[in-house]
């Protein structure tokens, strides 16, 4: 059984809410879980203390026992200092602008 630690969306339409919880990988998003270890609110402003509410000690337990953060919830971990930050990679070289693009950027910048 992987286990997950994970964003369930709770609240109205076009009002997002989120349950941390942590999940066996097979179940649905908003289906069963075995325990909420916290919330997130995106209509909060970044710096509202009550955005994301985390209950570190059971974070720390489930992460013992084997648990994944997905990638939204691991960056949230990470600023809190409960896990290491995730590393993401640079852009990729193929949807960078191309030379024409880039010349006429330097353009506009100089001109």
């Amino acid at each position: 059984m992987g286990l997950k630690i994970r964003l369930a969306r709770a609240g109205a339409k076009k009002r997002p809410y989120y349950h941390i919880v942590v999940a066996d990988s097979r179940s649905p998003r908003d289906g069963r879980f075995i325990e909420k270890l916290g919330s997130y609110n995106p209509m909060l402003p970044a710096d509202h203390a009550e955005r994301i509410r985390l209950q570190d000690d059971r974070i720390a337990h489930w992460l013992s026992q084997g648990a994944l953060a997905t990638d939204r919830v691991a960056k949230f971990l990470g600023h809190a200092g409960l896990a290491p930050m995730p590393q993401y990679r640079d852009q990729p070289k193929q949807s960078a602008p191309k030379k024409k693009a880039q010349e006429r950027a330097a353009a506009a910048a100089n001109g």
